[in-house]
């Protein structure tokens, strides 16, 4: 698995092309569109890499138009303002000459402060649940069908420790907990560590919208990112296992609300996610 993660450490080194202008590409997989999480993952390189000594501490996105797998990405930059604590950045991936994403990223100086954080959810430990090959052999088993979507997160250790229903075949909680790390080591490079933790979230967030209701995930279900925010508040490693706890507060007018947090093993409250979708049935 070490060499679909290098591939995904390959899709965010972006190229620099000139002062504040960055080309990305996608996968070569037969995608309809570009995964949203790539996107956002590699317009926040692209901002990390017009500031110095200050980390990322929050993110506000929006997805404008689908991607097009199959022509580069270009990410320009606009420097809003350099202070002398924080940092902010305006990000815009254009495709075909128009703007399919946009992004706003604050950086901060390090500070020490005083602290509280949410409590972490309850969760068996990530060791005692199936691995990606173990839970969709048990699928196949089990004679459901796998879409190809569903095979291309293996740069990721996904653990369920809630499963989802995408047949729509039964109503559950608008609560799940996945456990999360790269599936290998990644270079010690914070930046890289909270774009790959940003190309995570968009992975199985939305669906906590889907949860209490018998909706299929199907051709005839339309789903779409709209915007997307993360909050990270502590240090942490991507290639070590967060705990990604989601919970949907609502559903309405065929958008779904969903909010996120990353725990590290220790417990601590590492990133806050909040993003609203598109969950549309056709027809």
């Amino acid at each position: 698995m070490q060499d679909a993660l290098d591939e995904l450490v390959s899709l965010l080194d972006l190229e620099e092309l000139e002062l504040n202008l960055f080309r990305g590409r996608s996968p070569q997989e037969e995608r309809q569109r570009v995964f949203g999480g790539q996107v956002a993952g590699q317009a926040l390189v692209a901002a990390g890499r017009t500031v110095e000594a200050r980390d990322v501490h929050s993110l506000h996105s929006y997805f404008l138009r689908p991607g097009d797998p199959q022509v580069p990405i270009i990410y320009q930059v606009d420097r809003l303002r350099d202070g002398r604590s924080f940092s902010t950045r305006r990000v815009t991936a254009i495709q075909h000459g128009q703007a399919i994403f946009a992004l706003a990223a604050s950086f901060q100086i390090g500070e020490g402060s005083v602290e509280h954080q949410a409590p972490m959810p309850e969760a068996v430990p990530p060791e005692s649940l199936p691995d990606w090959n173990e839970r969709f052999a048990a699928m196949e088993a089990k004679g459901e069908t796998l879409d190809d979507w569903m095979h291309w997160g293996r740069a990721l250790d996904m653990r369920y420790v809630d499963e989802t229903d995408y047949t729509g075949a039964q109503r559950q909680d608008p609560f799940w907990r996945v456990w999360v790390r790269t599936n290998g080591k990644l270079p010690d490079d914070s930046l890289l560590h909270r774009c790959v933790a940003t190309y995570a979230s968009d992975m199985t967030i939305l669906d906590t919208a889907l949860r209490p209701h018998l909706l299929v995930m199907d051709d005839d279900m339309q789903v779409a990112s709209l915007d997307h925010a993360m909050w990270f508040h502590r240090p942490f490693r991507a290639d070590e296992w967060l705990l990604y706890a989601h919970e949907s507060p609502s559903m309405s007018n065929a958008r779904g609300f969903a909010t996120a947090r990353f725990f590290d093993r220790d417990g601590r409250l590492v990133i806050s996610v909040a993003q609203e979708g598109l969950l549309r049935t056709r027809g």
